[in-house]
């Protein structure tokens, strides 16, 4: 209930504004900005963070400084380089934040076609604890391959996510269930339990079915509607609203706004809890999770246009003008579709596509992110891609 109580304190005004974009480059080691001459967070005086809605709908964020970042697929190693890359991660093997006061938002995708799923969600939670003591936050909106999940769609599964399931739900009996505790700490456990796994693999190579089917059990109890880290997932959104932007895995539409975005995140986080329909089949909410043009699915602002006039982009445009109008946004923040061209914008910079594929279960591509500042987005990339020029686009 209480979560309810900041919702006025946000303009739901409709905005109507085109951003006047540049092309600029901006590095990964220009983050001193942040810092003060002697390398510490700067703590200017901010207002508290205000969220509305459960899981997260809407949230108050003034001066905060905000980074995007993509479709991660298991891939720890390439998170915590997203993550350094970002300027909120002490990439010295502690996992510790440094982003002060920044709110960090990521995409979904965390699962499938990598071994370190879970890790990678621990990790998360982790961060936002540290977070949230230094006045900054970090959200997570689920993806596509959240919600296949928790249907029992195991098709995309690396065979190291299952032996992780397995790990993690015997490092969970051995703490008696109790969660809060278990899976934050599971980002620093599930290294050693991986190496005793793969010490193990001679007496495991002849049984291969049997380690399989044990991993297939253990994702299933908990992934399952209800399952613990199925309701893990049921604390985040499908589409969160920080400021005047807009954050969701595949796009937004129209239909989706005038169904009601909280209503959508309310469903789809009733479900994985397993608390809608019946216990033998509860029901999936459909207009968030599946179908081309459901939240988690929809591609329309991500496909590559050859012909800028041509009819699908001039319909595409005006559906996104439409969408944000109605949400009263400024812009939206997409992942879903790996952009071999790494993050950019379209739309006049209304959409930011920012999957780049940085899994090795994907593309292995260099991470990139987004950062969001003073009405200014801007892409962060390694000096390694120092050839290439990123759009800077100023919303005022």
């Amino acid at each position: 209930m209480a979560s309810s109580l900041y919702l006025n304190s946000l303009s739901l005004v409709p905005r109507r504004t085109k951003p006047n974009y540049t092309y600029s480059c901006y590095y990964a080691s220009d983050h001193l900005g942040l810092r003060n001459g002697n390398g510490s967070i700067s703590r200017e005086a901010l207002k508290p963070i205000l969220v509305s809605g459960d899981p997260p709908t809407y949230v108050s964020a003034p001066g905060r400084r905000i980074i995007a970042i993509g479709d991660l697929h298991g891939d720890l190693d390439q998170a915590r380089r997203a993550l350094d890359l970002a300027g909120v991660l002490n990439y010295d093997g502690d996992d510790l934040w440094i982003g002060g006061e920044t709110v960090l938002v990521q995409l979904g995708d965390i699962l499938d076609r990598g071994e370190d799923e879970i890790a990678i969600l621990s990790l998360l939670r982790s961060l936002d604890i540290q977070a949230k003591a230094e006045g900054g936050a970090v959200f997570q909106v689920n993806g596509n391959h959240e919600t296949m999940n928790v249907e029992g769609d195991f098709r995309y599964v690396d065979s190291g996510g299952f032996d992780e399931c397995t790990d993690f739900l015997a490092y969970l009996e051995d703490y008696k269930y109790d969660w809060e505790n278990s899976f934050v700490s599971w980002i620093h456990a599930s290294k050693s339990r991986k190496e005793d796994r793969k010490l193990s693999q001679n007496y495991w190579g002849p049984l291969n079915l049997v380690k399989r089917q044990k991993g297939i059990i253990a994702r299933s109890v908990l992934l399952r509607p209800g399952g613990p880290l199925a309701s893990e997932l049921a604390r985040h959104s499908v589409i969160l609203r920080i400021n005047d932007w807009i954050f969701c895995h595949g796009g937004l539409l129209p239909h989706h706004v005038s169904y009601g975005i909280e209503r959508i995140n309310r469903e789809v986080s009733q479900w994985m809890k397993g608390l809608s329909g019946s216990d033998d089949s509860p029901d999936i909410p459909f207009i968030a999770t599946r179908g081309y043009d459901s939240v988690v699915w929809n591609r329309l602002y991500s496909r590559d246009e050859s012909e800028p006039e041509d009819y699908q982009t001039i319909q595409a445009f005006s559906l996104l003008e439409e969408t944000l109008q109605s949400a009263g946004a400024k812009a939206m923040v997409v992942g879903h579709t790996p952009q071999t061209a790494g993050v950019n914008c379209k739309y006049n910079c209304s959409v930011w596509r920012i999957d780049v594929g940085m899994s090795s279960g994907v593309l292995n591509s260099r991470p990139e992110v987004l950062e969001i500042r003073d009405d200014k987005a801007r892409v962060i990339r390694s000096r390694k891609d120092a050839y290439r020029e990123l759009q800077i686009a100023d919303y005022t």
